[in-house]
C-alpha cells in the first residue's frame, strides 16, 4: 500500500454558538474535511444559525471549497480536490 504524503483529514464539530465559525475557518484553510453539526445552534437561535451558514458560504467559496447540506443537521465542507454531488435545491 502507498502512503499518502499530506493526508486529508476529516473533522466532525457541533456548532453551538457563532465564535466557532473562526475555528472552522481555520480547519478550512487547512484542506480538512469537515462534517458539522448545526442542530444546538438552530434550537437557541434560527436567525444567529442562519448569519452562520451564510459566513460558512462565504468562507467555503473565499477557499475554493466545497460546502453542501447532509440532511436537516449537518454541513459537509471539503477542499476543492473533494467534489461534493448536490441536488440542484442544495446551498447556493
Amino acid at each position: 500500500m502507498q502512503k499518502q504524503e499530506n493526508p486529508t483529514y476529516l473533522k466532525a464539530i457541533t456548532i453551538r454558538d457563532i465564535s466557532d465559525v473562526h475555528s472552522i475557518k481555520e480547519d478550512i484553510k487547512k484542506d480538512m474535511i469537515l462534517i458539522l453539526r448545526v442542530t444546538p445552534l438552530a434550537q437557541k437561535d434560527v436567525e444567529q444559525l442562519r448569519k452562520v451558514v451564510e459566513e460558512l458560504y462565504s468562507i467555503a467559496k473565499a477557499e475554493d471549497a466545497e460546502i453542501a447540506r447532509l440532511g436537516e443537521e449537518r454541513i459537509i465542507v471539503a477542499p476543492a480536490s473533494i467534489k461534493i454531488w448536490k441536488p440542484e435545491y442544495d446551498l447556493k
